[in-house]
């Protein structure tokens, strides 16, 4: 048994600099990151009760996060002030592991002399790099389970250099440790006399803690006037940089510019104020400005875009797909978002680029973003409080990816709305009714086609311009490229929602027919037609009558085997929830199934 290293009194601190650094310490439970930060709590601790009274400078605080997930622990000492954050497996709480990488300065990665570098640590080190994290560690820990071997150590450091040489770090350092123990870890190990490094807390207080060089003024408005409402005051925080009275700002979407005439903190007035103070700003007159605006200095303006490039961390067990909809958060901004295209995923056991169709968990992508009004902006290299966002499941309201963003698209200024002389009203009028779009969904062979072919008839009978949208007629001409994975069929939704919409502007009640199997896509179709405009009926067809039918063979063929990804067999089907009109599918009379639905045609006119 390898004896446990004598504590020193030794200073740990020698810089007067008083600052802060975050340390992530981060992989699976084997490689023992709690010890190292009992150890690290323990052995500071051991130090502070050696010093004299009136020397002894060490405050320790404590905050346990999420349950099973992670623990902060911050203590200080008159030179540095430390704030350490364990990370859980990268399976859970992926979006605590974010906020933390989001602050760190350094991320310790652990790894099991035995084992080497696995995946797992692969993963942490793209990820650090990616969120531009400057200084990476690499702690060999339980070096006494190998005897201090220094052949294991070196294999492992070659290794390490040829991971961090495609990663962006201004340092990396790798330390042979036994954190149980201490070994290398608050000082030199006599068990590695061929190792020539630092131990642990002597790197730590070597690196630098500067990370955020942009200094302009980054003012988040919130609890504001609603939408479209004059002010001559806002309240908020600060994101980045500081405000002066006198100074001149701009209203990122509006673009209009005030003079800041008063500011004010909780408690008093002041003459100026900085990152994270939480204060109202006066103006010297009235401008538009509302919750979720961004304010920036006059003379640096924030560009704002609706589409860019990204870095985009999945961390959802539901995999992501191109054109579904999800709400972007970034900062205090809100907008809807799809992916429009997935570039490439990385391969963290290569570094290689590869092609694929949807995200998984962890995935570390490349991937454009659309959305559905612009945000102000500015890269995550550059100014990362404005150039970081998170993905949320419009239904369950899960976390469910981290966003870099890596530049602007440019179409996105190049491509400008068309103003034209004629408009929905005035089609409207021509035709004699409203323009809507009529949503049929339900599952193959519930009858979607054969009601909406006999509503049209009858509207058509009473003078109303309509027009289907079938799915079979559909996938013979635009969405011929399609297939039916998850994938295909989100994207052949959002194609049928775009056209209805067009075919609505021309005045036109759009009937729709197609299964759409999720509730995302019907949401996504709600949203871009308008709620006032979309109405949506729900064919409820028992799974047993629809096969009985199989006009198509479908049924057959999927339970044979034959047809993958097949809704209700192999495929999932959800219901609407909130549907307008719920239809009984089994009903043969097909007067009976129109007449609630001609009252409702009629009753949106």
């Amino acid at each position: 048994m390898h004896q446990e290293e004598t504590l020193t009194t030794k200073p740990l601190i020698t810089s007067t600099q008083s600052d802060r650094l975050h340390v992530l310490i981060c992989v699976d439970k084997s490689s023992g990151k709690r010890a190292l930060f009992d150890f690290l709590l323990s052995t500071l601790s051991k130090a502070a009760d050696h010093q004299p009274a009136q020397d002894n400078n060490f405050n320790f605080k404590h905050k346990s996060g999420a349950v099973d997930s992670e623990t902060w622990s911050i203590f200080s000492t008159t030179g540095r002030e430390f704030s350490i954050t364990i990370a859980t497996a990268p399976e859970r709480n992926n979006r605590e592991i974010h906020a933390a990488l989001f602050k760190a300065n350094v991320a310790i990665i652990l790894i099991d002399a035995a084992c080497g570098i696995q995946t797992q640590a692969k993963w942490y080190a793209y990820l650090a790099s990616s969120f531009k994290i400057r200084h990476l560690i690499l702690g060999v820990n339980k070096m006494d389970q190998v005897d201090f071997d220094p052949h294991i150590f070196h294999g492992i450091e070659q290794d390490f250099h040829d991971l961090c040489s495609h990663l962006d770090f201004a340092s990396t350092a790798i330390i042979p440790t036994v954190s149980l123990q201490g070994n290398n870890v608050l000082n030199p190990s006599v068990h590695t006399p061929w190792y020539d490094g630092l131990s642990l807390i002597d790197y730590l207080t070597t690196i630098e803690t500067a990370r955020i060089t942009d200094n302009r003024f980054i003012f988040l408005v919130q609890e504001n006037n609603p939408a479209n409402i004059r002010s001559d005051r806002c309240n908020g925080m600060i994101a980045n940089g500081q405000i002066t009275i006198g100074d001149v700002v701009r209203i990122a979407a509006s673009g209009e510019i005030a003079q800041v005439k008063n500011i004010r903190t909780l408690n008093s007035d002041v003459f100026e104020a900085r990152t994270n103070e939480v204060i109202t700003l006066a103006l010297d007159k009235e401008v538009k400005i509302s919750c979720n605006d961004v304010i920036s200095a006059a003379h640096s303006p924030l560009e704002t875009t609706d589409q860019f490039t990204a870095v985009v961390i999945w961390t959802h067990a539901e995999p992501g797909l191109v054109s579904r909809n999800y709400q972007l958060i970034l900062a205090n901004q809100q907008a809807d978002a799809s992916i429009t295209t997935i570039k490439y995923r990385l391969d963290i056991n290569t570094g290689a680029h590869e092609a694929c169709q949807q995200l998984k968990q962890n995935d570390i992508t490349v991937c454009n973003l659309a959305l559905n009004h612009p945000v102000a902006f500015d890269t995550y290299t550059t100014l990362p409080v404005l150039g970081n966002f998170v993905l949320v499941d419009q239904y369950s309201h899960a976390t469910i990816a981290t966003g870099l963003i890596m530049h602007n698209l440019r179409r996105a200024q190049n491509v400008h709305r068309q103003a034209l002389s004629i408009c929905r009203e005035d089609r409207e009028r021509l035709n004699g009714h409203k323009g809507k779009v009529i949503w049929l969904t339900g599952l193959s062979g519930s009858g979607k086609s054969t009601i909406a072919n006999a509503l049209e008839k009858e509207l058509h009978s009473q003078g109303k311009r309509t027009y289907i949208l079938d799915g079979d007629n559909m996938r013979h001409g635009l969405n011929k490229d399609l297939g039916f994975t998850n994938a295909d069929r989100v994207e052949n939704i959002r194609r049928v929602a775009e056209v209805a919409k067009l075919m609505m502007d021309a005045g036109l009640i759009v009937i729709t027919a197609f299964i759409s199997p999720f509730r995302a896509e019907r949401e996504m179709a709600r949203q871009l037609i308008g709620k006032e405009n979309f109405v949506e009926v729900y064919i409820s067809t028992p799974l047993e009558v629809c096969e009985q039918r199989d006009p198509k063979g479908l049924y057959k063929k999927a339970r044979s085997g034959q047809l993958p990804n097949m809704t209700g067999i192999n495929s999932p089907y959800e219901p609407p929830e909130h549907p307008s009109l719920v239809i009984n599918g089994t009903n043969q009379n097909i007067s009976a199934i129109l007449r609630p639905l001609l009252q409702l045609v009629s009753s949106l006119q």
